[in-house]
């Protein structure tokens, strides 16, 4: 057994390759005036997000089937090269449409890194630190939120628009090296090689593909009712019924009929859905509150969203301290409790108000969701062993991904719709906020903010319901080390009976 000190390099490796797929959307977001000024295609330059945001979502319980089956370490790797010959192809790419293809590619990479990142901190860390290795990681996603737009704005203006994507290799580098060299996996005993269900995850990716499409472009690319819109549904239903006969013929299946059988993994994954439906308030609507209700300048809206961040990885840590005495559920249903009722909190705001209350409300909101999202992580990975936790963590990050998707889209509809009740048909959202001075605009920017803060308290309510009405109280916490081990710089969890 390797020394406990040499565990710091995998600490790092993991850091490391988390930093990559969190610095993305906030250092391109940045650039997009230098992009289409380059390439062209505005009107599709929404893409560059979206075909990313669609490549992780998609892959993610495909890669969690395949670290269970192949191990951690090879899809690390494969997902971080990946990742990074999409940097390169991105840094090249000759037109916007090659552009976003290339985004595409690094989402088939960011996918593979998100979820086994998540996966290799809990089999790293024991159940009592696991909050250590997690307050980490979500302090890599609080720093890239804050520097990622200054550093993705200072290299367009300076370097070139290109080298937001170069800057991902000397990283990616680093990170390749210290999994390579530090992080171990024991030898498989001898058998046969394990089967993997390709057609399962082709059927995966192509009905989520579909499916995500229709959400993230419906109302915006063409209309819910067109052609186009009801010809993608009913294909991606046609789709999702295909992947249920696949799934239900093989052994060994990618999205595997116990992650839904399993009261506490469903109860999880309807949770989680929930609080990514919610999070589309602060994370979309916020900013553009800040700007055009208070009129505070880009980087001054970043900052009042950027507390949220701040605050949620302090509160994660300080989480073990809480469901070690009263249980993983009790300690989310807190978490949640106080975000609905800051969230309900938020339309009771005066118009045009403070900045310090929405910043306050943003920084409190943060802490809220760390007490509710970190015990529900643990508590799954803890309910598992080594051969399913990556299915298991895959699992509950894809349907985290799916309610952020639709929140999106259903908040979206939202606030055009208050727009285009309060301004006049045809006007919705975008078609105001770069011009908001008056003080009817502004006031409709603030109901529309409002209406959808209030959305995002019932998905909060509904995270509640789902975890009083599903979720044991006592997660079923496995009290003997997983199978097989891993000879990872620390010996792998042996859960105490804590929770």
């Amino acid at each position: 057994m390797r020394s406990r000190n040499t565990r710091g390099p995998v600490v790092a490796a993991l850091m490391l390759s988390m930093a990559l797929a969190a610095l993305d959307s906030t250092i391109v977001s940045t650039a997009v005036p230098q992009i289409v000024g380059d390439l062209g295609g505005f009107s599709v330059f929404s893409w560059l997000f979206s075909g990313y945001l669609l490549a992780v979502t998609v892959t993610l319980p495909v890669y969690g089937k395949l670290s269970d089956t192949l191990g951690r370490k090879p899809v690390l790797l494969a997902g971080s090269v990946l990742f990074l010959a999409g940097s390169v192809l991105c840094a090249s790419a000759w037109n916007m449409a090659a552009l976003i293809a290339f985004r595409v590619v690094q989402g088939l990479g960011g996918g593979a890194i998100q979820g086994t990142v998540q996966t290799l901190a809990a089999d790293l860390y024991p159940l009592e630190q696991r909050p250590r290795i997690q307050a980490r990681l979500s302090t890599v996603w609080a720093t890239s939120s804050v520097l990622g737009p200054a550093l993705g704005g200072l290299l367009a203006s300076t370097a070139g628009w290109r080298w937001i994507f170069l800057i991902n290799l000397p990283i990616g580098a680093v990170a390749l090296f210290l999994v390579v060299r530090h992080l171990h996996e024991p030898a498989r005993a001898p058998g046969p090689r394990p089967r993997i269900d390709w057609a399962g995850a082709l059927g995966v990716f192509a009905a989520g593909g579909v499916l995500l499409t229709w959400l993230v472009q419906g109302g915006v690319a063409w209309a819910w009712g067109s052609a186009t819109s009801v010809a993608l549904l009913c294909t991606g239903v046609a789709l999702i019924g295909g992947v249920v006969l696949v799934e239900r013929r093989v052994p060994e299946p990618i999205l595997p009929g116990w992650v839904w059988r399993r009261r506490t993994i469903a109860a999880v994954n309807l949770a989680l859905c929930a609080m990514g439906l919610l999070m589309v308030a602060p994370t979309t609507f916020l900013p553009t509150y800040a700007q055009s209700v208070l009129g505070l300048s880009p980087t001054a809206a970043g900052f009042v969203l950027s507390v949220m961040t701040l605050s949620w990885p302090v509160s994660a840590a300080l989480s073990q301290h809480v469901y070690r005495r009263i249980g993983f559920r009790d300690t989310a249903l807190i978490g949640m409790t106080a975000a609905l009722g800051l969230l309900a909190a938020f339309p009771l705001l005066p118009f045009p108000g403070a900045v310090w209350q929405p910043t306050l409300l943003s920084l409190l909101l943060g802490a809220a969701l760390g007490l509710f999202q970190l015990p529900l992580i643990i508590g799954v990975q803890s309910t598992v062993g080594w051969a399913e936790r990556g299915t298991a963590t895959a699992s509950i990050l894809f349907y985290r991904q799916i309610g952020q998707t639709v929140g999106a889209a259903v908040f979206g509809a939202v606030a055009n719709g208050v727009i285009s009740h309060r301004l006049g048909a045809g006007t919705d959202l975008d078609s105001v906020v770069g011009g908001a001075g008056t003080d009817g605009v502004r006031r409709a920017i603030d109901a529309a903010v409002d209406a959808v803060y209030v959305g995002a308290a019932c998905a909060g309510a509904v995270a509640l319901a789902v975890l009083i009405a599903l979720a044991p109280r006592r997660f079923p916490v496995l009290t003997s080390p997983p199978t097989p081990p891993t000879t990872l710089p620390h010996p792998l969890p042996h859960p105490s009976p804590h929770d």
